[in-house]
């Protein structure tokens, strides 16, 4: 229901729609004395329309931009005091898997995967907010300065809530969907490969949008392609009257350093029943195909030719597909067909189905996105869970194109984790080892939703029990397929590390005492081994064996790259069996040696044992 405005009409507004409705490019946006976006006139840009000579103003240059974008910026840059915590009880296969699930706004997750995952991701692929006025964006605090960022990285609103609807009410300004978009393309942009890829799902909203940052970010000579593809053919989405039946997938390349997959559609039904033949020879089904050449006649192919039993093939009009040779050794190879006046050639069907047709840039043979919502209410055996997900297929694709056996996959719009079932599937297909970071931000269901109704308080539960069931599922559907069907959790939240400041008077006893130990009370040994992880630029989804030395904790990463030690009271004979392990890294707390003399002889055992070994403390 809608609340009456209680105040007289606006003439401003009206009067800038009434502008607007004559010289629709003098209408822009800008920040008013409240710092809310509104929109306005560029006044300048009206008085060249009402003029016949040129009007004197800001200097032109072709650029893009919008209000705030230089804070923006500034909020991809600016640093946050944030870590990744495990959660071991809602992960599956924690010790064995290299799959990450990460609960946590994705802007404050890129930041912390920097320094570990900097130019090793393959292929992104993300479906954000499309700006329709009925979905959330990300509303980031562009007002504090970087110590305050530090202090309240949380940025949620009076009411604690984190994420504001773009509603009608506020134009659906392009300003706060930018805002959001921006800093977490250019954070993302760092974590690829030098030949990675993006995939961006996306309407018209904000198409045009997507596509000006992107070649901001990513440059726009690594443009490689925008995608059409067929969401709805039923034509229940009308929009002024036309039905709407597509969006789009936008391609990038990090670099001109990249090599696409040559990807094929299957052949159709209808192409197949076309290799009708048999000679029973072994090779299969196969079709014949002329060698005349359809057109652009060449000397190297316009010839008679002479087949093995002397006949004379006269050259056709347009001469032969291909030169002599080529044709000779067809025929020595039972491949020519002879009959009336032309020579044709057989194709065969096992060396064509693997080919098929090559991928264009319309996507119309993909499931449709009622597909995807039915892929999701069968994976957790309940309809009407998630809005519009997309298929597997579509992810799929992407999937096809842009990655190899072995790559890292990051979708930090992870919503009910399409991108992590449709890995999953294409592993078990191919025999692949794809790895899939999964990014979440664990927003709350509606009370009346299904979702809630059946259990899932937030978004992050639905993607979780999905990639579960669906591992489950498709291991079970190819019982002879080896892939990794676990994830480890990991949830996003403030540092281990105390945060203390205290004026001189308020210093006592007690405080100093508490002081003693830098870290928060409530942080386990393997908390304060996943952020050392982040700092050190450790895989997430490395390895992690744990051992007892003289009744110590002791972890041991990537076989022998990192170990690490939290536990207090450490004695020499720990720090020597560390050491003769010859560890890349070692890292303990601060302040935990047993006592002065083991502090004292600490650097010497590492000297006498691993020289290299770079040490380091909480």
């Amino acid at each position: 229901m809608d609340k009456l405005k209680m105040h007289s009409l606006n003439k401003v507004d009206e009067n800038i729609k009434k502008i607007g409705a004559q010289f629709p490019n003098c209408i822009t946006e800008r920040k008013n004395q409240q710092g809310e976006v509104e929109y306005a006139i560029d006044f300048d840009m009206l008085k060249q329309e009402l003029s016949s000579v040129i009007v004197e103003g800001r200097e032109e240059r072709y650029q893009f931009t919008w209000p705030d974008k230089k804070k923006s910026i500034l909020l991809a840059n600016a640093p946050i005091a944030k870590t990744l915590r495990p959660c071991r009880e809602e992960s599956v296969d924690f010790d064995d898997t290299e799959n990450l699930y990460i609960e946590g706004d994705n802007l404050e997750v890129l930041k912390l995967l920097q320094e570990t995952y900097l130019g090793k991701v393959k292929m992104i692929y993300i479906d954000p907010p499309y700006n329709t006025g009925n979905d959330f964006v990300y509303e980031d605090d562009f007002t504090q300065n970087s110590s305050e960022y530090l202090e309240n990285s949380g940025q949620f609103d009076d009411e604690g809530n984190r994420l504001v609807k773009n509603t009608e009410t506020n134009g659906r300004f392009h300003t706060d969907w930018l805002n959001m978009i921006y800093p977490r393309l250019k954070l993302a942009r760092d974590l690829l490969t030098d030949d990675g890829v993006i995939f961006i799902s996306i309407d018209d909203n904000e198409q045009e949008n997507l596509k000006m940052c992107c070649n901001e970010i990513f440059g726009e000579d690594n443009f490689v392609n925008q995608f059409v593809w067929l969401r709805n053919s039923s034509g229940k989405t009308e929009i002024d009257k036309f039905t709407i039946n597509t969006e789009y997938v936008l391609l990038y390349t990090k670099t001109r350093n990249f090599l696409l997959n040559s990807a094929y559609k299957p052949l159709a039904d209808s192409s197949r029943k076309m290799y009708n033949k048999d000679d029973n020879d072994g090779r299969g089904l196969y079709q014949t195909v002329s060698l005349q050449k359809p057109r652009d006649p060449g000397p190297e192919t316009s010839f008679d030719y002479i087949d093995n039993s002397g006949r004379v093939w006269l050259c056709p009009p347009k001469g032969w597909r291909m030169v002599y040779d080529k044709i000779k050794a067809l025929e020595n190879d039972n491949r020519l067909v002879f009959g009336g006046k032309s020579l044709r050639v057989k194709d065969y069907w096992n060396e064509r189905e693997n080919e098929g047709k090559r991928i264009d840039t319309l996507w119309n043979d993909l499931a449709e996105n009622n597909v995807g919502s039915k892929e999701l209410g069968t994976s957790i055996g309940i309809r009407g869970l998630f809005d519009n997900p997309k298929p597997t297929s579509l992810v799929n694709r992407c999937l096809q194109i842009g990655t190899n056996n072995n790559d890292i996959i990051l979708d930090f719009f992870s919503g009910s984790a399409t991108t992590a079932h449709a890995i999953m599937q294409l592993n078990a297909e191919d025999g692949g080892n794809r790895k899939f970071i999964m990014v979440q931000l664990p927003e709350t269901t509606d009370e009346k939703s299904e979702a809630y109704k059946a259990g899932y308080k937030n978004i992050c539960e639905i993607g979780k029990e999905r990639i579960r069931r669906a591992g489950n599922k498709i291991a079970q559907e190819n019982p002879q397929a080896k892939f990794d069907k676990g994830f480890r959790v990991l949830k996003c939240d403030s540092s281990n590390m105390k945060e203390v400041y205290y004026n001189p008077a308020e210093y006592n006893t007690d405080l100093l005492d508490a002081l003693i130990d830098n870290i928060k009370t409530d942080r386990t040994a393997e908390d304060l081994l996943f952020q050392v992880m982040l700092d050190l630029g450790v895989l997430l989804s490395s390895d992690i064996k744990q051992t007892t030395i003289a009744g110590k904790t002791v972890f041991n990463v990537a076989d022998n790259f990192l170990m690490a030690c939290f536990d207090t009271d450490i004695n020499e004979e720990v720090i020597t069996a560390i050491a003769k392990q010859k560890p890349y890294y070692f890292v303990m707390r601060d302040s935990s040696m047993e006592n002065d003399s083991v502090a004292t002889n600490f650097e010497q055992i590492f000297t006498t044992y691993s020289p290299e070994t770079k040490r380091k403390v909480l």
